[in-house]
């Protein structure tokens, strides 16, 4: 696999893209309609996750390594964003910085509890920050939507989302449980992958140049494929080459179901 992101880029990115959702909220005539991506939350809700989710990592950062996520420390749980619409602002900015200076503190190897832990992916912090600047940037698209001007993921935070997206999303070793295959995935942004799916898992390599065609080919913008992944557009808005089977099956798949 090539080199990902240096730490530092990656808080950028976090950064940036955080700002991003927090002018889109900001912008919003209106934060109690619907989100159409997310249709169980209106636009306000979703600031509230989003808000509330940074400060959780924080804490799980903060934690260290465990079997479990720390317990929270507020009995009454998650803390409620402001309504009011500066306070909300404030109150967003607020859980990116708490988030940023605990991964600051900790720098990207130390260890801590990750969903993932089959996954190609570390449990460290860097690797919860890499998949933080895409929860971010997803529902920053999510809230541009809701007001009709969406825009596509900047390249640089697309093309490391693909990366971040197989290999800690889609790669496993949990026995692939239907036909073997291989998918390759081409960006029109410069770099590609192939998913080998077997009795040893799924696993994500970079494609070599000179490799022989797989089952699939998928090919399209770093920010289509990421939209993709993350069930934001149609698979048939990107252009495929051979059996669309093998990324379908994985896509409903849950190897620790």
């Amino acid at each position: 696999m090539q080199n990902v992101l240096e730490f530092p880029e990656v808080l950028r990115l976090i950064e940036d893209r955080s700002a991003a959702f927090r002018a889109a909220v900001a912008s919003a005539p209106d934060l109690d309609v619907q989100v159409p991506t997310c249709p169980d939350w209106t636009l306000r809700e979703l600031a509230q996750h989003l808000g509330d989710g940074r400060r959780r990592q924080a804490a799980i950062i903060a934690a260290g390594p465990g079997a479990e996520p720390p317990a929270r420390t507020d009995p009454k749980g998650a803390p409620t964003a402001p309504r009011d619409r500066e306070a909300l602002d404030a109150w967003l900015a607020e859980s990116t910085k708490l988030m940023l200076e605990v991964m600051r503190e900790a720098g990207p190897d130390r260890g801590c509890w990750t969903w993932w832990g089959r996954s190609q992916a570390s449990q460290t912090s860097g690797a919860v920050a890499r998949h933080q600047i895409q929860e971010i940037a997803v529902h920053t698209y999510d809230a541009q939507l809701t007001q009709g001007a969406a825009q596509p993921l900047p390249t640089d935070v697309a093309v490391e989302g693909v990366d971040e997206f197989l290999t800690t999303v889609s790669a496993t070793t949990v026995p692939w449980p239907f036909k073997p295959a291989t998918i390759d995935l081409h960006t029109t942004d410069g770099r590609s992958w192939r998913l080998t799916l077997n009795a040893d898992g799924v696993r994500c390599d970079d494609l070599a140049a000179d490799a022989e065609p797989g089952d699939l080919a998928m090919r399209g913008a770093a920010s289509e494929l990421v939209l993709y992944f993350y069930d934001r557009v149609p698979l048939d808005g990107l252009e495929t080459t051979g059996d669309t089977e093998p990324m379908e099956q994985l896509a409903e798949w849950d190897p620790n179901a």
